[in-house]
């Protein structure tokens, strides 16, 4: 990640922080728009309670951008906790599409493409994370 992509990430955040429950809302109302089987993955979970662990991941995603000691272990073990949820490769792109979709409804006009393609880059850095801990967790020949 860039620090100039980590700065805008950053500096956008307090208006995302704001009204992050919003955000989580929309973020999840799109991304059973765009992939109504994923909703399934959410059957039974509490999404009041969902919507405030996106938000709490967010903001530690956001709040150690720039350390990866601190940051790779906690996507990794989310990674983790994922694979138990069902969650497939597939699930990634369609959750990075929701939250930019979510993130340009809320920033509004403060989501230029600067932005876009910061909160896109942060988002990469994650997913590919979780992928790996979801391939790992598959194929323990993976290393």
């Amino acid at each position: 990640m860039t620090p100039e992509h980590a700065q805008l990430v950053r500096s956008t955040w307090p208006a995302v922080a704001a009204d992050v429950d919003a955000l989580a809302s929309r973020f999840y109302r799109h991304l059973f728009e765009l992939d109504g089987a994923a909703a399934g993955l959410f059957a039974t979970v509490d999404m009041t309670a969902q919507r405030a662990k996106l938000a709490r991941t967010l903001g530690v995603i956001v709040a150690t951008l720039d350390d990866p000691d601190a940051l790779l272990p906690v996507i990794g073990a989310l990674g983790k906790r994922h694979v138990g949820y069902g969650v497939e490769q597939r699930h990634y792109d369609t959750v990075g599409d929701a939250l930019l979709w979510a993130l340009r409804d809320t920033l509004g006009t403060a989501f230029t493409p600067e932005v876009h393609d910061a909160w896109a880059e942060a988002y990469t850095l994650v997913a590919s994370v979780m992928r790996r801990a979801l391939v790992r967790t598959n194929d323990p020949a993976v290393s």
